[in-house]
């Protein structure tokens, strides 16, 4: 009996040895392919909010790590991407949270630059990840509607802050009807990205690149809150 139940435990713990290599077989095997088309789908949101002829550089390799829960809606650091032609900041991605969804926390990106007046622009926004109800708030999405798309080269400046508001609060976004909360939520998190990049826009560019193709950044971070 004794023996019967050795030799089981043997055969199990080889099972197991083997499966564990051909596991980590698999991962060396298949993580550069995996890393590859992570910075491939990176790219495709990148260029969908800033224009791709308007910078030169690597962006989805050259970015900040900064927090700024009052700003960029959390305590976690945000990636900010930094797009530069021949040497010179043209714009930034400024991935952030918006804290005060209908069903949660809500991730953006929003693309931002400057026009020949100082003025921040709105490049483009998309809605990374949701838990918004299906049918109402989900219309943030654009897999759903194309409301994100009214974003786009919306000017924010000192005197238009109030225009930065859903149009139930007087400002010039559209609403879902029976739903409120879902776009508020996301238009103030743009407006806070907006008033970030106009405060902190030297420092985003002249910080220490925290991204590259071997290294995901994770824990260095720029604080200003």
């Amino acid at each position: 009996m004794k023996m019967s139940v050795l030799k089981n435990g043997v055969i199990l713990s080889a099972f197991a040895m083997v499966t564990s290599g051909l596991i980590g077989l698999t991962y060396f095997g298949t993580k550069d392919q995996i890393a590859h088309q992570q910075q491939q789908k990176l790219q495709t949101i990148l260029n969908a909010i800033i224009e791709p002829s308007s910078y030169n550089n690597a962006i989805a390799t050259n970015c900040v790590l900064m927090t700024s829960l009052e700003y960029l809606g959390s305590n976690e650091p945000q990636h900010i991407y930094r797009a530069l032609h021949n040497g010179q900041p043209a714009a930034v991605a400024i991935e952030t949270t918006a804290p005060d969804g209908y069903s949660g926390k809500i991730q953006i990106v929003v693309g931002l630059n400057n026009d020949a007046d100082g003025n921040v622009i709105i490049n483009g926004v998309r809605v990374l990840d949701h838990k918004e109800t299906p049918g109402l708030g989900d219309k943030i999405d654009l897999r759903v509607s194309d409301w994100v798309l009214n974003f786009a080269d919306k000017i924010f400046n000192a005197d238009n802050v109030v225009r930065f508001a859903v149009k139930k609060d007087g400002g010039q976004f559209d609403q879902f009807t029976g739903a409120t909360i879902s776009p508020r939520a996301v238009v103030n998190a743009v407006k806070n990205s907006a008033q970030f990049y106009q405060q902190h826009k030297d420092n985003i560019f002249a910080g220490k690149n925290a991204c590259n193709l071997t290294n995901t950044p994770s824990t260095e971070a720029n604080k200003d809150e």
